[in-house]
């Protein structure tokens, strides 16, 4: 009987994965925001397409959030602040980690060109 082969760990990291550049909708925008230039690095996705990780980049800007997934967040660069509907507002720097879980709508705003890894689960529907 053949043993079989486990998988290898997935590195993230600036050089895994092809960088493609993400296209924001426009009508997220705030109002008077720079369009930002967003590239992201996916590095791993699982065999249900439902789980991500990898890395992602993006130049100043601010855009309204509307969440379907969880997502585990680390910046490693720059700086961001998440503002909810009711108001409340995080700032987030280099070595911060926080999740953005799936239902929450708001802002996201990078107040100076940032960068993070990722880990996103998108739930099936229903």
């Amino acid at each position: 009987m053949q043993a079989s082969k486990s998988p290898g760990v997935i590195t993230l990291d600036a050089a895994t994965g092809t960088e493609e550049k993400l296209e924001l909708d426009p009508s997220r925008l705030l109002s008077g925001s720079p369009m930002p230039e967003q590239f992201v690095r996916n590095a791993y996705t699982d065999a249900t397409g439902r789980f991500f990780a990898g890395t992602w980049r993006s130049s100043v800007g601010a855009w309204r959030v509307s969440y379907t997934e969880n997502e585990l967040c680390v910046v490693t660069a720059g700086r961001i602040r998440i503002t909810d509907e009711q108001g409340r507002h995080w700032t987030y720097g280099p070595g911060d980690s926080f999740v953005m879980p799936a239902g929450f709508a708001g802002l996201w705003e990078v107040l100076e060109p940032a960068q993070k890894f990722y880990a996103i689960f998108e739930p099936p529907a229903g």
